[in-house]
């Protein structure tokens, strides 16, 4: 007779190895549906945001919204934006640092300043919703992280001045040129681009064509900042 041959039946593997394993996977898909959309954005234009859609949501029908590429779009308005919102932004990694640690210590004192970085804004407006939470804080932080490692500088800019709300109805710096002082974006100046990006905080409160003492005082302010970070030639340099 044959002698048996040894069963080629495997043993399953260890408990721990199929749970290490099927962690992997999952954060694998977590990885991949995450990166995916950052892929789109950086050769595609966003159809539409979820700030936009929320307020469609809310009966705000008439929503005004138009895209233009950033080299359709006055320098001075990124510039101003930048100046106003995010003075790091060519040079940090989605996160700055140093303001948090100020708005952190600044908390209780009553004069606390946000420290979301112009990515941070575009995450936010592109596939956030506007209540704060940790969950959103954490889910904002994540999709941050995968959006500077995909999306250029230049291109996140891009998106950020096309969907940013600059009032009740009004997104993206083409429909607000347009809806404030009837000019196409490629045609504002300096003051008007300061005056739009002062809005940015409040914009459902906030009339740049009509602009309150606290208004001007800031769009003064941004005004005095643009030259001191580079200038229209910064923004022109974004990525080269």
């Amino acid at each position: 007779m044959r002698p048996k041959r040894p069963s080629r039946r495997q043993s399953k593997p260890p408990k721990r190895f199929r749970l290490f394993r099927w962690l992997f996977k999952l954060v694998l898909f977590v990885c991949f549906i995450s990166a995916a959309p950052m892929l789109y954005l950086r050769y595609f234009d966003p159809p539409t945001s979820s700030f936009i859609e929320l307020n469609k949501r809310k009966n705000n029908a008439n929503i005004k919204h138009e895209w233009r590429d950033l080299e359709q779009i006055s320098l001075y308005f990124p510039n101003a934006v930048i100046a106003s919102e995010d003075q790091q932004f060519p040079h940090h990694f989605g996160f700055d640092i140093k303001q948090i640690k100020l708005v952190l210590n600044e908390k209780g004192k009553g004069h606390s300043r946000g420290a979301s970085t112009l990515t941070q804004q575009t995450v936010k407006n592109l596939f956030l919703w506007p209540e704060r939470s940790y969950v959103r804080k954490g889910l904002e932080a994540w999709l941050t992280v995968w959006m500077e490692l995909i999306v250029p500088k230049k291109r996140i800019l891009e998106i950020y001045v096309n969907y940013a709300q600059f009032g009740k109805r009004v997104f993206g710096i083409a429909a607000a040129s347009k809806h404030y002082f009837g000019i196409d974006a490629s045609q504002l100046n300096a003051e008007q681009s300061a005056l739009i990006t002062a809005a940015l905080p409040t914009p459902s409160r906030s009339n740049p064509a009509k602009p309150s003492v606290y208004l001007r005082e800031r769009a003064d302010f941004i005004l005095d900042q643009m030259p001191r970070i580079g200038g229209r030639r910064m923004v022109r340099e974004l990525d080269d």
